[in-house]
């Protein structure tokens, strides 16, 4: 696609006014079968319009949600509630934890100069760990998130990476987590700057200063409020507050689910400010000491942002997904994004749907729906399925999840976060390019390899219904 625009330029030259003509010309994009209307919401919400009579239907009620997390939640062990783990642990099965996020890998890794991982370097990884410090009954504490951050393979912020050398793709990095997520914190670290954490769909290690430890109690209250907020932005920030970093800008993406609080104390004066434009919140804080503490924050009412959960409508999924678009993919919550299926998880998360961290877990499990497809299953079948897709519907191959848009001009579209971009061209060529973020596409001309498209490697189709 080409843009062509012409605008009138001002330049001061030699104390005078001159005006010139200034011609903008956008190079065109080597993304196969796309329009530059293709890439606005409404464009989709729009043919969605036309294509179905049932216009912004309710796809599931706030009832029918929750009952979809809880069953979640007892039938996948993948997604927990870390408040439902129990006090105590004992030495096997906390070491049985710590191994199974902190195995030294079968693979070589290498550092960001090129030299390769060796075994005195896994071995200080490994004594990081503190296994040395499992007692033969562990107490397990609670906590909330208070800044989002990262949960690590080893209690390090060291950067690894694969043969291929490809530097966005930190394997040490597994997830991030958010501010007001509960946290079950299992174990230290030897230096005592990280937790072992679970959060509700992964186990990993975090920083300390990340989260403060609180009561059961009080955590289980925060996470289940009457009334709050939920950012429906990609990001959103709560306002700026003089000598109070802790609730000062702080940085909240799509899914953060804050209580709202009625202060008669704050009702004309926070921090200085007439809090009438915003709404007031209730944020975990880390005190001197490592505990929780809260403070109230506000955001501003003009901010992307939802009392409640938002309707969970076609015409929602759509809006939620083109927030992320063209933001730059971060495996595993990496560069202050996310990866394939965080930018999944991050939009049902707005209807206040959960999901299991990992495509494999996603596309493996019985929740939802399920079109599950065998080698044995050909890609006329797989057709047939594509052509009964509905907005939403999630489309699994190995390692990835793409999520659909529409059918248009006769072929399946799909919004995802992608890194790499592969097709034939019309002249029979093989072309590798890169995407690098989240994308609208077509499916069916993206290929893998040479040899296998997407559409040869659909697994499964999931629709999250109950």
């Amino acid at each position: 696609m080409k843009i062509i625009l012409s605008v009138l330029f001002i330049c001061i030259l030699m104390g005078g006014v001159h005006l010139e003509a200034f011609e903008y010309s956008e190079r065109e994009s080597d993304v196969i079968n796309i329009t530059d209307s293709q890439l606005q919401a409404s464009y989709w919400i729009d043919l969605q319009n036309k294509q179905s009579k049932y216009k912004n239907q309710l796809l599931i009620n706030k009832v029918d949600i929750n009952r979809f997390n809880r069953q979640l939640i007892k039938n996948n062990t993948d997604v927990i509630n870390p408040l439902l783990m129990p006090n105590t642990l004992s030495k096997n099965s906390l070491v049985e934890l710590i191994n199974g996020i902190s195995s030294v890998p079968t693979s070589a890794r290498f550092y960001d100069d090129g030299s390769k991982l060796v075994e005195k370097d896994f071995d200080a990884y490994r004594d990081s760990l503190n296994i040395s410090g499992v007692l033969s009954q562990n107490n397990v504490r609670w906590g909330l998130v208070v800044k989002r951050t990262s949960l690590r393979t080893f209690p390090t912020k060291d950067r690894v990476f694969n043969g291929a050398m490809d530097k966005d793709l930190d394997r040490f990095q597994e997830t991030g987590v958010f501010p007001g997520e509960s946290v079950a914190v299992l174990h230290e670290s030897k230096d005592k700057q990280w937790y072992l954490v679970h959060s509700y769909n992964y186990l990993a290690w975090v920083l300390q200063k990340d989260i403060a430890i609180g009561e059961k109690e009080a955590v289980n209250n925060y996470v289940n409020p009457r009334g709050f907020l939920v950012v429906t932005g990609d990001k959103v920030f709560t306002t700026f507050v003089p000598n109070r970093p802790e609730v000062s800008e702080i940085q909240l993406d799509m899914g953060v689910k804050l209580p709202l609080i009625n202060s008669e104390n704050e009702a004309y004066n926070l921090y200085g400010q007439n809090p009438y434009t915003s709404h007031i919140v209730q944020f975990p804080v880390r005190d001197k000491q490592g505990k929780l503490v809260f403070l109230s924050a506000s955001i501003a009412k003009n901010k992307d942002i939802s009392i409640g959960y938002l309707a969970f409508t076609k015409e929602n999924i759509i809006k939620q997904s083109f927030k992320f678009l063209g933001e730059r993919y971060g495996w595993g919550h990496d560069y202050n994004g996310r990866d394939c299926t965080g930018f999944i998880g991050e939009i049902y998360k707005t209807f206040g749907l959960l999901m299991p961290r990992n495509s494999g877990q996603q596309g493996k499990a019985s929740y939802g729906k399920n079109i599950n497809f065998t080698s044995l299953s050909g890609n006329k079948e797989k057709l047939i399925a594509l052509s009964k897709l509905e907005v939403g519907d999630l489309l699994y191959i190995p390692g990835h999840v793409v999520m659909y848009l529409g059918h248009d001009n006769g072929q399946p579209y799909i919004i995802h976060d992608v890194k790499g971009m592969s097709y034939y061209t019309e002249d029979k060529q093989f072309y590798k390019g890169t995407l690098n973020g989240v994308s609208v596409t077509p499916l069916l001309p993206l290929h893998l390899s040479k040899e296998k498209s997407y559409l040869d490697k659909i697994y499964n189709i999931k629709q999250i219904r109950l």
